[in-house]
């Protein structure tokens, strides 16, 4: 088995763990409002590590590729950090639920979007250069692998933080 193909079947095992464990963790809890077991922000940044190299496997760079995946694996990384910086402030400050405070609420929310919105310009800004340089089956799969890497973890996290509207997640 080629080296890629070791690397992206890893990745592709440790997003199955964890989402093996978001799941299990998310409907053991018979109680709706109960806090499921966390991941700390070292299990977060393993993940998104493994998220990442499964982007870099299943894009099977050719050669002259290869010059732009350092632009895009920091700005992966990048929102990476950002993510969890996030959820560790909301875990930290716990806020209250749209249901407690609306207002407050929907502007967390807001200002979370806005956030997002300017991390994911910066990714698309450092991922063109090797968009353009994919082939047709690369980009066919840089779509699905791309968005593996930067939703998978927001909504996995969003559903076992709890429930309780605008203000209950972060992304």
């Amino acid at each position: 088995m080629s080296r890629m193909k070791r690397v992206f079947l890893t990745a592709l095992a440790a997003a199955a763990l964890f989402t093996a464990t978001a799941a299990s963790g998310a409907t053991a809890n018979a109680e709706p409002f109960a806090r499921p077991s966390r991941f700390s922000a070292q299990d977060m940044t393993a993940f998104a590590d493994a998220r990442i190299a499964a982007l870099k496997a299943g894009l099977q760079l050719k050669p002259e590729q290869e010059k732009n995946w350092p632009a895009l694996e920091a700005a992966l990384r990048d929102n990476a950090k950002a993510r969890i910086a996030r959820i560790e402030e909301w875990r930290e400050k716990a806020p209250p639920t749209l249901e407690n405070d609306p207002i407050g609420a929907l502007q967390r929310r807001a200002q979370a979007m806005t956030a997002r919105a300017g991390e994911l310009d910066k990714l698309a800004i450092a991922a063109k250069p090797l968009y353009d340089s994919l082939d047709d089956a690369q980009k066919r799969r840089f779509g699905a692998l791309v968005r593996a890497a930067i939703a998978e973890h927001g909504h996995r996290m969003r559903g076992m933080m709890g429930r309780g509207g605008f203000g209950a997640g972060v992304e």
